[in-house]
């Protein structure tokens, strides 16, 4: 048997974005042995990339004056469309202020209040703000997404981007060990306790053997199973592979699947919902508002699943801007004044710049809804402890915690990343407390040579020749077309017969080069079954879930189902050989202490939990 590298360490963080690293850093300033593994230097993790705010009821600004954990969790929760874990939303409410005021300490440089008069814009229209001077200097926020006060703590349009530098510097600091340029490609486990990963390292293609006694997954979420998406290359479902193979441990709400309003057309990349929150507008053909017209309370800022079904709506309304690229509408930020845009929005400017070729200043941004997060993940409890294997923890998009349900708010994903991250590393390092685990030889020699017999039969093309290029294609334009924003159960079950076909043929991947060394072809032939897998979980779970919640809508079912689905999905893959996943449910949460009702925007009918008609119920 061939030899490889082996690593112990006390936890492994499987992801270097802001999950991943605010978790080692809370683990190491416990005094316990922390690596870090990472596809690309921590700097460059997809974390870097978002850009509006971090959520968290300070209330500095005097448009947030009054602002308390109470009404963020109230807007989580209605958010959510009340498919959320209220006990984590409340925990999470609750954490915000400590956790951003804690980045602050670190070195973080937030927007601070400027006292005296200043004005600013909604829906369009100029208003004039005076902040307090007592508040001078203190954190600021802006306006986003769903939310009843300005909470959104932000750096101009380049949050993630700093929060990742400022805890990338802590990490260094506590001395945290940094592997990059490597991938986990499974996990090594005794069907109890998770002991690690085999780990692939990218440069030399060769395996290594990372044991551990808590394992953390942190690698994003899984938003390049569809074709049109916000989300980097890095971004391929890669930890929610690992976990879902472990037959044991299941993935949370795989249907949940969020869709941005504002990705630009062609490329798809992420123009910030701060656009909007600083008073950007959306425009049809005729260069006209429509969101005031079907949203006349929030208007451009009502939750990100009403926003992206209505300018879908208006789309096939015919009111959409025809490009070869397919129809969009127009963002437009004009009004907010080059020094505005150049200051607070110049990550959003730069874009525009580099890859559209257009000056946002004074011109519009063509602008379609994309694949944006994945509210489904790797499911835990409020401690982060995936359910299925003692040792196993998720943190940040990465899992199913679940504080966003069916829809998550604008600037709670970054407060998420760092307030999980902060309590489950917390709870990891009680559970490491005195915690010791055996690591058999045997089962660890085993593991990798699994791992390297798979990746010579697709070197070898043993099981046939299939273009992984090709499948990949296949999947994500069967996921675009019919498990998108707005669904059907003919569709659902038309890209689940097809999937399972695609899948079949993914079982059949060889590759057209050698294998050797750095090479993106394996990469991706390693994880396309499991990314078929995954394609499946989101189509069935979808197909299974007869109502409408959140971004998951459908047109044979419109209204939300409290009565029969106030549950959570948990979808299982028990068998290497199965073409379908087993889906499981649960109570969405264990406590209400905000009993379902009206959001308060998008239009939809609700069956109550307390109908007592006869219905399906599950879970």
């Amino acid at each position: 048997m061939s030899s490889f590298e082996t690593f112990q360490t006390d936890l492994l963080c499987i992801g270097a974005g802001l999950a991943g690293e605010r978790v080692a850093v809370a683990a190491a300033a416990a005094g316990f042995e922390t690596i870090l593994l990472s596809l690309v230097p921590p700097r460059r993790s997809h974390s870097c990339a978002a850009e509006g705010g971090m959520q968290a009821s300070l209330g500095a600004c005097c448009m947030g004056q009054g602002d308390c954990p109470d009404i963020h969790f109230e807007d989580t929760v209605k958010g959510s469309d009340w498919g959320c874990d209220q006990e984590v939303a409340r925990l999470f409410a609750e954490t915000a202020p400590v956790a951003v005021r804690e980045m602050a300490y670190w070195g973080m440089p937030w927007n601070r209040v400027v006292a005296g008069k200043s004005t600013y814009f909604k829906g369009g229209q100029q208003f004039e703000k005076e902040e307090l001077p007592e508040n001078e200097g203190l954190i600021t926020a802006r306006a986003f997404g769903g939310t009843a006060k300005w909470r959104t703590c932000y750096t101009a349009d380049g949050t993630g981007h700093t929060l990742l530098y400022t805890l990338d510097n802590k990490v260094v600091q506590l001395g945290v060990k940094v592997h990059d340029r490597v991938e986990a490609i499974s996990l090594i486990h005794d069907g109890q306790n998770c002991l690690g990963a085999v780990v692939r390292n990218l440069t030399t293609g060769k395996l290594r053997a990372y044991l551990a006694k808590a394992t953390l997954i942190a690698t994003g979420g899984y938003g390049r199973l569809y074709r049109e998406t916000t989300n980097t290359v890095l971004n391929e479902g890669g930890g929610h592979i690992c976990a879902l193979d472990t037959s044991l441990v299941p993935i949370g709400n795989p249907e949940a699947i969020q869709f941005h309003p504002t990705g630009i057309v062609p490329t798809n990349i992420l123009v910030t919902e701060g656009c909007r929150g600083d008073g950007g507008t959306l425009l049809d053909v005729n260069e006209e508002r429509f969101m005031n017209v079907y949203e006349p309370e929030k208007a451009e800022l009502a939750s990100r699943d009403v926003v992206s079904r209505w300018m879908i709506h208006h789309i096939r309304e015919g009111k959409g801007v025809k490009s070869p690229y397919g129809d969009h509408l127009w963002l437009d930020i004009r009004h907010l004044g080059k020094e505005h845009i150049t200051r607070k929005l110049r990550e959003v400017y730069e874009i525009c710049k580099n890859f559209l070729g257009i000056d946002p200043i004074h011109q519009l941004i063509p602008v379609r809804p994309a694949q944006h997060y994945t509210m489904a993940g790797v499911r835990t409890n409020k401690d982060g402890a995936a359910y299925g294997l003692k040792g196993l923890f998720s943190a940040g998009e990465a899992s199913c915690w679940d504080m966003h349900g069916f829809n998550r708010l604008g600037g709670n994903s970054l407060a998420e990343t760092i307030v999980a991250g902060r309590i489950v590393g917390q709870k990891i390092a009680e559970f490491l407390e005195g915690y010791e685990v055996t690591f058999k030889t045997k089962l660890v020699s085993q593991a990798v040579a699994r791992d390297r017999e798979r990746i010579e039969r697709l070197i070898k093309r043993t099981d046939g020749s299939e273009n992984v290029y090709e499948i990949r294609r296949a999947m994500q334009d069967e996921l675009m077309e019919r498990v998108g924003i707005f669904r059907h159960g003919d569709d659902l079950q038309k890209a689940v017969d097809n999937l399972q076909v695609i899948y079949a043929r993914s079982k059949k991947v060889g590759l057209r080069s050698n294998g050797l060394g750095a090479n993106p072809e394996l990469g991706l032939a390693l994880k396309i079954q499991g990314m078929l897998r995954l394609a499946i979980c989101v189509a069935y779970g979808a197909l299974m879930r007869t109502e409408s919640r959140g971004c998951h809508s459908r047109d044979d079912y419109p209204a939300r189902n409290d009565r029969d689905w106030l549950n959570r999905t948990l979808a299982y893959w028990k068998n290497p050989d199965d073409d379908l996943p087993t889906l499981e449910y649960e109570p969405v949460s264990p406590v209400f202490e905000l009993p379902p009702g009206d959001r308060g925007y998008g239009k939809s009918e609700i069956i109550s939990a307390d109908d007592k008609d006869e219905g399906k119920t599950n879970g």
